[in-house]
């Protein structure tokens, strides 16, 4: 099945293992805030027992050291592509509040980025990912 839009996930490549997964996570849960349509159906197995909906198209992983994140990041923007974005001095605070002032108090150029997240039209996510390799 072709979709019109494509969902990528760009995670900085030196993290440790649990910090990719963590990033991972809060960053499709902003996808999935942004775009309720992009939701499935709730699934539900062969005894009835029910299960939540999950996003009902793939999402792209893709691996970048700071300067390639730094580029995708102003790629998308320059593209009208809100993203997601998760930054190192969010591992140090301890709830959604205090995760916004930490972005909140850093220019954007100056963002330490670990990952950024986005929807946006398959072609465009295409350009805003370019040059880069899918996560290992």
């Amino acid at each position: 099945m072709q979709f019109d839009t494509k969902i990528a996930v760009v995670i900085r490549s030196d993290l440790q293992a649990w910090q990719k997964l963590n990033v991972a996570s809060f960053l499709t849960s902003g996808i999935a805030a942004a775009f309720p349509d992009c939701i499935g159906e709730p699934y539900e197995d062969a005894s009835g027992t029910k299960y939540l909906a999950l996003i009902g198209q793939p999402i792209l992983i893709y691996g970048a050291d700071g300067p390639a994140l730094s580029r995708a990041l102003d790629r998308a923007l320059t593209r009208g592509v809100k993203p997601a974005v998760f930054t190192e001095d969010m591992f140090k605070t301890t709830h959604d509040a205090a995760n916004r002032e930490a972005v909140r108090a850093v220019a954007r150029t100056d963002l330490d980025l670990v990952g950024i997240a986005m929807r946006a039209e398959r072609k465009v996510i295409d350009k805003v990912v370019d040059g880069l390799k899918f996560h290992s």
